[in-house]
């Protein structure tokens, strides 16, 4: 029987090329500042219109600052990539969310948080993290610039079908044990090429058991793993976390939406092209040691006797040394990865009580207006800044070193984030990469320090 990725993709087949690529629909397109204007200059160059501006949401995040929204941007590369998207938009009659909007925020948290992204739909976007989407039960990837133009002009797109792979993982994850800590288990062990070329399914009973905030956080990084994308079966969760977000179906039209979606699940004989099971009982709290996400441990291990010498250098670390109580210069928490209300939440029950560790930066950065309202109604912002916290304005802040906030030199950062490649928060930032609670710990001991242990 077919996986519920064949499900999905077929059913969107327009024309097969013979021994060649598909020619997919896309349902949704997501655009941001960096990737897209390429694209709609070639629109222009072509003299042609967008196909369905409709289907099509942009929103600048990767370059917005996180702070004094209300101002002009200082950076002057910034400020004409955020522009550009503006007058794009506008010329071709696309949907915008314009920064310092209560609609704007990270394009990947926006989509799911308003209830474009639903089950069902192929949906693509000029960034790789685009996997995120997965969480409600869509097929979801990143494209190209070129790739972006072609669905503008047509909604359409040329693909190669991906295999598929089943990631399975039983049993209960542990007390201080999150979605990010299994996303990060799960590249420790197949490294991060381990799913290349492949969609992921996620299925077994600890999948079931994530939140929908939670499946967000690990279909995000599937990436990470090298896969085309992965993905969750919507399920009651899905539904219930869906229902009167503001592009959902509403009334009658809400009904037969669910009904139709409760279809959408690989039968219990499926075939894979290659299937993985696990343990949630293994995972334990996670941190990261080198420059890339699959170099992760146990945060209470030893960083591998056979790890990288050119990553070890790069960290000033040393092999089969441990990382707890190592010095932190910052603390990140945010981006598509971890920039809910959940991941407040938990920060917040951390730090409760407690302040932040004299001289350590911390980045508090929401993913979306959205989430920014939800924690100042929660007053998680009072129980933050009781604790010497502060939150900023929306966007992808320290993710990525395209806008203010990046980390110096030399510096340690525990960030919350999806990726620790050399430079990437910053040229010559150390990163580990952790969860929402391991990074609340490091805030107020100002080392790495295991969050079962507070």
């Amino acid at each position: 029987m077919n996986t519920l990725f064949d499900k999905i993709w077929d059913a969107h087949i327009v024309s097969l090329i013979e021994d060649g690529p598909q020619q997919l629909y896309i349902d949704r397109l997501y655009c941001h500042e960096v990737t897209s204007p390429q694209a709609f200059e070639g629109l222009r160059e072509r003299g042609i219109g967008c196909l369905r501006p409709k289907q099509v949401f942009c929103m600048p995040d990767h370059n917005t600052p996180t702070h004094d929204q209300d101002q002009p941007i200082a950076d002057p590369v910034s400020k004409a990539q955020v522009d550009t998207l503006a007058r794009n938009a506008a010329q071709f009659g696309v949907n915008h969310f314009p920064m310092n909007s209560r609609d704007n925020g990270i394009i990947h948290v926006v989509g799911p948080e308003k209830g474009i992204s639903l089950p069902g739909m192929t949906i693509v976007c000029g960034d790789s993290h685009t996997s995120t989407h997965g969480a409600v039960g869509a097929v979801a990837f990143g494209i190209g610039t070129s790739e972006v133009e072609m669905v503008l002009a047509s909604q359409c797109i040329l693909q190669q079908k991906p295999a598929s792979m089943s990631i399975r993982v039983e049993g209960k994850l542990g007390p201080g044990v999150t979605a990010k800590d299994l996303a990060l288990f799960l590249m420790m062990k197949i490294s991060t090429s381990g799913a290349t070329s492949y969609f992921v399914e996620y299925r077994g009973s600890a999948v079931r058991e994530l939140s929908m905030e939670g499946r967000l956080t690990l279909c995000n990084l599937s990436i990470e793993m090298g896969a085309r994308g992965g993905f969750i079966a919507p399920d009651e969760k899905t539904f219930a976390w869906l229902k009167g977000r503001e592009y959902a179906p509403k009334g009658a039209d809400w009904d037969a939406a669910v009904e139709k979606w409760k279809t959408l699940k690989s039968g219990d004989d499926a075939v894979f092209d290659k299937e993985l099971v696990f343990d949630a009982a293994e995972v334990q709290p996670m941190i990261t040691y080198g420059t890339n996400p699959g170099m992760g441990m146990p945060i209470d291990g030893k960083i591998p006797a056979d790890a990288s010498p050119k990553a070890l250098a790069y960290m000033g670390l040393e092999a089969e040394q441990s990382l707890l109580g190592h010095k932190v210069d910052y603390v990140f928490l945010g981006a598509c990865t971890n920039g809910r209300i959940e991941d407040f939440r938990a920060f917040a029950s951390l730090v409760k009580g407690r302040k932040k560790a004299p001289g350590l930066t911390a980045w508090l950065v929401p993913g979306s207006w959205a989430v920014k309202a939800q924690i100042e109604e929660e007053g998680l912002d009072k129980v933050l800044a009781e604790a010497g916290f502060e939150i900023r304005q929306p966007g992808c802040s320290a993710c990525l070193a395209m806008n203010d906030d990046k980390i110096p030199a030399g510096k340690y950062s525990v960030s919350t984030s999806n990726r620790n490649f050399e430079g990437r928060q910053g040229p010559g930032s150390r990163t580990f990469l952790a969860s929402p609670l391991t990074a609340a710990a490091a805030a107020v001991t100002g080392v790495v320090t295991d969050p079962r242990t507070l």
